[in-house]
């Protein structure tokens, strides 16, 4: 039930205030992030890798490990790359 006179707002993008201000210590951030990031994805798609070859590791708890590091690899893949690019052009906002 609508209330007469009021007005429907939505947002349309949430802003990130990052974790520093200064630029020096977004390229570190950056830096270290990257690093975080491509270790994290490596690992998780060696543990995926190994899984899938080795028959001995073909039972429910690996194949339960495996979908956990393939949901980590997308994961770090759509939400890092996003605050990389957040840290390199300045850009706050996502839409």
């Amino acid at each position: 039930m609508a209330v007469e006179g009021a007005t429907l707002t939505g947002v349309s993008e949430f802003l990130l205030l990052g974790l520093s201000g200064n630029r020096k210590q977004q390229q570190l951030l950056l830096i270290l992030f990257l690093s975080m990031s491509l270790v994290t994805g490596l690992g998780n798609l060696f543990i995926v890798l190994a899984i899938a070859t080795d028959s001995q590791l073909h039972t429910p708890t690996y194949f339960f490990l495996a979908k956990l590091a393939f949901v980590d690899i997308c994961f770090t893949s759509t939400t890092i790359p996003k605050m990389l690019a957040n840290l390199v052009s300045g850009h706050k906002g996502i839409p």
